[in-house]
């Protein structure tokens, strides 16, 4: 039996309710603990604080300097001695800090009564400069007390940019566009509320923070980008080292959404390229169509459909991803057309770029959990990597259920290739001699099979490939994304 690799925060997939999702991605830092010997009229506890992170929502365009506050809590009965309270960037740091008056980036024995607190006053002046600072600037106080050490981060926004931290957007606001005339960064979550739409605009680009999401919950998402000027995902760490880091952010997520369109987009480097979470049944279309897309460079999945969701996907390259490509898990539905499913994942746990299953052991209520795939198509595309196979089944067949797949006019290598009646006309195990599958060059010579080896008798063929060009004007159109 083959088993899939599945997300590693499996609480992505089984939430019910938006709220659940955000305590998820939210950041919390746990330091070392020690011990101290303490004096018996101060308290053995720690403490509490009136904030996590301490955000500076001003967005800086010249020199500038502002202060915010957080409040540091005994909530015990007996004093409390605070052994350390240091910044942890020192002098170096743009932050300073003042406790209850006392100033400095390392301050010592500072004692709260009980039940009672301190002000912390935290202050950051920057210098910005768009080409050096990066998208946000961070970092912590760690306060020591009774030998255990505690955080607060602290975060600035580093550069002239839309910044989106924990935001929602709900009926009060309406639908929302955003603008591409500078950057949006997601701090923490971006969410697109039920019934509320999204619009992003043709070139706007989209850095993530570590964790950050954009979370669509039962709305509707149209990023709408254009050849050459495409919509960008990628993480907020714009150093030449991560240009290629994986898993620098989560990814895009819908549950349960309105039909969704992205259209030429680039989604790079997160952990789940596009994750999608059951569908609304009283919409019979697409929770997602996907066009003219890079999908690439996630350290799990490309595109992860779970429990029902639906998505249509054409000319689309969906490459080197951890473990697939394309993921179906617990059954849903898909239609993709002259697309790239492809492997070459750099991951050591790398599995084949399509792996395809209609069930899911829930091991923590000891119960599998079935779902039908009513429509499982893939036609006129490319199934290749490095692997000896890189498309795998691994269904139950259940007589409440449906299991239909139709794979057409496709490239694929399997070992050994498939017999049953899923398939037709495919070319099993061929070399499709792309230019460069290093560079991401899945370009080919008129040599290869992909060439006039697809079918323009589907009625929903793409009269244009991936870089607009004219799809079979001689002779049969070719596998894949790409038009020789």
């Amino acid at each position: 039996m083959i088993h899939f690799v599945i997300i590693a925060n499996k609480n992505l997939i089984f939430m019910k309710r938006p709220i659940l999702l955000l305590l998820i991605i939210l950041i919390s830092v746990a330091g070392a603990m020690s011990s101290c010997k303490k004096t018996n009229f101060l308290s053995k506890g720690n403490l509490s604080f009136s904030v996590d992170t301490l955000v500076f929502d001003t967005v800086f365009t010249t020199i500038g300097s502002t202060t915010q506050q957080f409040k540091i809590y005994n909530n015990e009965k007996k004093t409390v001695k605070i052994e350390e309270i240091e910044l942890m960037g020192g002098e170096n740091s743009p932050f300073s800090m003042n406790i209850d008056g006392d100033m400095g980036t390392m301050l010592t024995d500072i004692e709260i009564e009980g039940e009672d607190s301190l002000f912390a006053f935290i202050e950051v002046t920057l210098n910005v400069n768009s080409q050096t600072l990066p998208m946000i600037i961070e970092d912590s106080i760690r306060l020591r007390t009774n030998g255990v050490d505690q955080y607060v981060k602290l975060a600035v926004w580093g550069q002239d940019a839309y910044f989106h931290y924990k935001d929602i957007i709900k009926p009060a606001s309406g639908d929302t566009t955003w603008a591409n005339d500078k950057p949006h960064v997601i701090y923490g979550y971006a969410a697109v509320d039920s019934a509320m739409t999204l619009n992003i605009q043709a070139g706007t680009h989209i850095y993530l923070h570590k964790n950050a999401i954009l979370y669509n919950y039962k709305g509707s998402l149209n990023i709408d980008g254009d050849l050459n000027n495409e919509v960008t995902f990628q993480g907020d760490r714009l150093e030449a080292a991560y240009d290629d880091v994986t898993g620098q952010y989560y990814g895009i997520y819908f549950q349960e959404a309105r039909p969704s369109v992205i259209d030429y987009a680039i989604i790079k480097n997160g952990t789940s390229g596009v994750h999608l979470y059951s569908r609304d049944q009283s919409i019979p279309g697409y929770t997602l169509t996907v066009t003219n897309t890079i999908i690439e460079n996630n350290a799990r999945y490309g595109v992860f459909i779970y429990s029902g969701a639906k998505v249509k996907a054409e000319n689309c390259v969906i490459t080197k991803n951890g473990n697939h490509a394309l993921l179906v898990l617990e059954g849903g539905d898909f239609f993709f057309n002259h697309c790239n499913l492809l492997g070459y994942g750099d991951s050591e746990a790398a599995t084949p770029a399509v792996g395809i299953s209609n069930f899911f052991n829930d091991v923590l209520n000891n119960v599998t959990n079935i779902g039908s795939i009513n429509e499982g198509k893939i036609y006129n595309s490319v199934i290749y990597g490095n692997q000896t196979s890189e498309i795998v089944f691994d269904t139950i067949p259940d007589a409440a259920i449906t299991l239909s797949f139709d794979i057409r006019n496709c490239l694929i290598k399997r070992t050994p290739a498939a017999t049953n009646n899923y398939y037709t006309n495919i070319f099993w195990n061929n070399n499709p001699f792309f230019n460069d599958e290093t560079t991401n060059d899945y370009l080919f010579p008129v040599s290869s099979v992909l060439n006039g080896g697809a079918s323009s008798l589907f009625p929903t063929t793409p009269n244009t490939d991936i870089l607009g060009n004219t799809r079979g004007a001689i002779g049969p159109p070719d596998i894949g994304a790409y038009e020789n």
